[in-house]
């Protein structure tokens, strides 16, 4: 009974570590909340990454990252809130990508990490100490593991597979142009 109490605790840690720090990076694209830009900027900066239109995809990547943070750090409804912290971050890798995997170089590993650890979470489950488990679990059941990771999946897929779409586009114009 002991070890079953520790796994919860150490998931609650987890899960509030992880969901603060993502609900803050969604905070500052959101609201301009911890030194953020807010939506504008935001939304100006996912343009010029290739994400477009810039405020709706501005507006997913802070809600994904502060809403999922939220219900992460809360244990409720966790396989979805897992779910959208970890494809947020997936679009996050890919703007990371180019600079390899180490974060001193700009690199993804800060945002692949955070994401790996959400999805962890959202597949794992949100512990004794939790929402969910308040709740009866009404909002983490297996189906829902399946769905939100699936749906999930299939959003960041759409997303990134549109911005290297728009990013080919880019270069070919700018050839033709020269």
């Amino acid at each position: 009974m002991a070890c079953l109490h520790r796994r919860d605790l150490g998931m609650l840690v987890l899960r509030v570590g992880t969901g603060a720090v993502l609900a803050a990076h969604g905070a500052q694209k959101l609201f301009g909340w911890f030194g953020g830009g807010g939506l504008e900027p935001t939304a100006q900066a996912m343009e010029a990454m290739g994400f477009r239109p810039g405020r709706p995809s501005a507006a997913a990547a802070g809600l994904g990252e502060a809403g999922g943070g939220a219900l992460l750090a809360l244990g409720l409804a966790t396989p979805v809130a897992g779910a959208a912290a970890a494809g947020a971050m997936a679009g996050a890798v890919s703007v990371h990508v180019p600079a390899g995997f180490f974060n001193q170089a700009g690199g993804f590993e800060y945002p692949a990490f955070l994401g790996f650890t959400a999805a962890s979470i959202g597949i794992a489950g949100a512990g004794r100490y939790s929402l969910d488990h308040a709740t009866g679990h009404r909002f983490d059941q297996p189906w829902v593991v399946a769905v939100a990771f699936l749906g999930s999946a299939l959003a960041a897929a759409a997303v990134i597979g549109r911005r290297a779409q728009a990013q080919l586009d880019k270069q070919a114009a700018d050839a033709a142009g020269e």
